[in-house]
């Protein structure tokens, strides 16, 4: 268990610039966070409870988005779970649906809790997780990196790993829910 704890997710290829068609806004005054979150992971949790901590910290520096993965073909209420009531609860964090994961795939994210930030200017900051391994709030050196980005100083890395459960499988998230996040 602890191995598989401990075992990162794919990641994509994130682009350098803001892609120009997106559907998430850039903020030309701030930098832009996304995260991207699939509504029925079990390991989301803690990437929530460490976005809620960092956005407590950095009030004001960062307009963030969470885009929930959505199929396709679900009914309306399917994103609407305990995750993503949790993040409505969380200030400053516009909480949206992302329809057939269009916007994970533009921005490279394949595992859920996967974060990007952008600087004003659509130059990439940072991709990669804000947990140390699945399901696990606490220092984490992805929230040390942000920080830090944010508070204008010198991160000492741009990309960390990632740890959740797949978003670019839908067909095997939306047949088997949460099974879908547990140990394969």
């Amino acid at each position: 268990m602890a191995r598989y704890e401990h075992t990162a997710g794919a990641t994509g290829r994130t682009p350098q610039n803001w892609p120009t068609d997106s559907t998430v806004a850039l903020d030309h005054f701030h930098a832009t966070l996304l995260m991207f979150a699939h509504p029925k992971c079990p390991c989301t949790r803690a990437s929530l409870e460490e976005l809620n901590r960092l956005l407590t910290h950095c009030q004001g520096q960062v307009t963030t988005h969470i885009l929930f993965f959505t199929p396709e073909d679900a009914a309306t209420d399917w994103t609407q779970t305990g995750l993503w009531q949790s993040a409505r609860a969380i200030p400053g964090l516009r909480v949206e649906a992302d329809l057939g994961g269009r916007q994970a795939a533009r921005f490279g994210a394949e595992t859920s809790g996967y974060v990007v930030l952008y600087d004003p200017r659509g130059e990439l900051l940072f991709h990669g997780g804000v947990t140390a391994a699945r399901g696990h709030a606490g220092d984490n050196t992805g929230e040390t990196a942000i920080a830090a980005l944010l508070g204008a100083r010198q991160a000492e890395t741009e990309r960390t790993p990632v740890f959740g459960c797949t978003l670019q499988n839908p067909e095997r998230a939306s047949q088997f829910g949460v099974e879908a996040c547990i140990k394969p």
